[in-house]
């Protein structure tokens, strides 16, 4: 396996496993980011949301097709940022396939609620920090940095195209 293939797949599992992420969007005033349910579909190289008409989101990225994904995985120590293009749809069989029970707090009419709307995000780029899983290690390399004036050693900058193959 590549070295570009394992980023790949690192940056597929921190989407799988940090599941709530921060939907960035551009509106009129500049930048606007909100809290999403992620749901990754990594064979097809896409990652799904089921949104509320009434949030706005659908007008902002039917302006601004370009958006930004920010994930934290705390038990990996990880951090990743996905930018790439959206689109919502009126899927109602998306929204039955991407539904579950804790939906129904938001839309009591189920996925054919008439404000449920799907995105659908590609993402183009992605960025990885990858940090030391142990607390541990990281107190150490703070306290190194300190006494040596380096800079902590506190993981992997990684950058990439996420491939959409």
């Amino acid at each position: 396996m590549s070295e570009q293939d394992k980023h790949d797949d690192r940056v597929w599992e921190i989407v799988g496993k940090a599941f709530i992420c921060m939907m960035v969007t551009r509106f009129d005033h500049g930048l606007r980011g909100r809290p999403l349910e992620a749901r990754p579909d990594k064979d097809a190289g896409l990652i799904w949301f089921l949104t509320d008409v009434r949030g706005h989101k659908d007008d902002e990225i039917a302006a601004h097709h370009e958006i930004c994904l920010t994930f934290v995985s705390e038990e990996d120590k990880a951090y990743l940022s996905i930018t790439g293009r959206a689109e919502t749809l009126r899927d109602t069989r998306k929204a039955e396939e991407l539904w579950n029970k804790e939906q129904t707090a938001w839309w009591p009419g189920g996925p054919s609620d008439p404000n449920v709307r799907v995105i659908r995000f590609e993402p183009e780029r992605a960025e990885l920090w990858d940090g030391p899983k142990s607390s541990a290690v990281a107190a150490y390399e703070f306290k190194k940095a300190r006494a040596t004036g380096e800079p902590p050693k506190l993981g992997e900058n990684l950058k990439s195209t996420v491939e959409m193959d």
